[in-house]
This record gives structure tokens, C-alpha cells and sequence, in this order.
């Protein structure tokens, strides 16, 4: 049972490096996540519709290449369904109950998803409403991973 966090880009600001090391590091003695890297498209200064779309189905490609054939693959992206700390837990559970063994939450760079990427999705699901940086959904996920885990395992966690 293995869940990953299969991402565009390297977290380049410090804090969201330590914030996520931290997350992964209590995590791991409750759940095993993996965090997966892509390279990102730098965007040109003033890029158009053209080379953003060309840029988010580049990222694309290199997420699709990542993810096993047999994987559950959850995309974060603002249209998906927003859920709150129990209902993922309970969700995680119900994954692992069904024989998924490979869960992966998919996040786009800071052009969002290709739309390649969100037809082969089994899931979406949303934070919130608002838009995040990528580098903070990582942390926001990883974070509500954790929560997920200690009360999959029965822990207490703060409300």
C-alpha cells in the first residue's frame, strides 16, 4: 500500500522545502508517501495562449509518463470536489479496503493541468475554491495526508 504526491517542479523557496520535509517526516511512521519530481517549463516572460498550452502539455507528458498503468491517480485542481479532513481519511481508507494499492495525487505547475492529464484521472479533487501555488498545494496536501493517516489510525488530531 503506497500512496504518492507526483509533482511539477522542485520546491525552490526554502520554507516550503522544510514545511514539506516535516510533513513527510511524521507521515512516515504512519503511512509511506513518496514524493515524485517532473521537471517543469520555465514560461517565457509575455507567453501567449500558444506557449502556455504548449508548456502545460509538456509538463503533461512527463506526469503521464510517471504514473503506473494500474495506478489511482487524483489530479488537485480547483474544479475538483472538495472534501474535509475525515472525508479523506475515510476516502484513503476505502482505496486501501478496495485493493488499490498505488494512489497517487497528481499536481500541475503554475500553469495548472493539461487537460491529457485530467482525462486520465480517477479522481479530482479540490483544496479549496482559491487558487494555491503549487509549491504550497504540496505542503496543504502532505499536511492533510498526515491528518488523514493519524485518523485512519486512530489518533487524535487537532480540529
Amino acid at each position: 500500500m503506497g500512496v504518492s504526491v507526483l509533482c511539477v517542479g522542485k520546491l525552490r523557496e526554502r520554507f516550503f522545502a522544510e514545511a514539506a520535509a516535516e510533513y513527510g517526516k511524521r507521515l512516515s511512521r504512519l503511512m509511506p508517501v513518496t514524493v515524485l519530481e517532473v521537471p517543469d517549463e520555465r514560461e517565457p516572460p509575455g507567453a501567449g495562449d500558444a506557449l502556455c498550452e504548449q508548456a502545460m502539455r509538456k509538463e503533461g507528458e512527463r506526469l503521464l509518463a510517471r504514473l503506473e498503468p494500474g495506478a489511482y491517480a487524483i489530479a488537485l485542481c480547483v474544479e475538483g470536489k472538495q472534501s474535509d479532513s475525515p472525508q479523506l481519511a475515510r476516502k484513503l481508507r476505502e482505496l486501501f479496503i478496495q485493493g488499490k494499492s498505488d494512489i497517487v495525487f497528481v499536481i500541475g505547475g503554475s500553469l495548472g493541468l493539461h487537460e491529457n492529464v485530467l482525462r486520465r484521472m480517477d479522481e479530482k479533487m479540490s483544496m479549496s475554491r482559491l487558487t494555491f501555488p503549487h509549491q504550497l498545494a504540496r505542503v496543504m496536501l502532505l499536511e492533510q495526508l498526515y491528518r488523514a493517516a493519524k485518523i485512519n489510525a486512530g489518533e487524535r488530531y487537532h480540529k
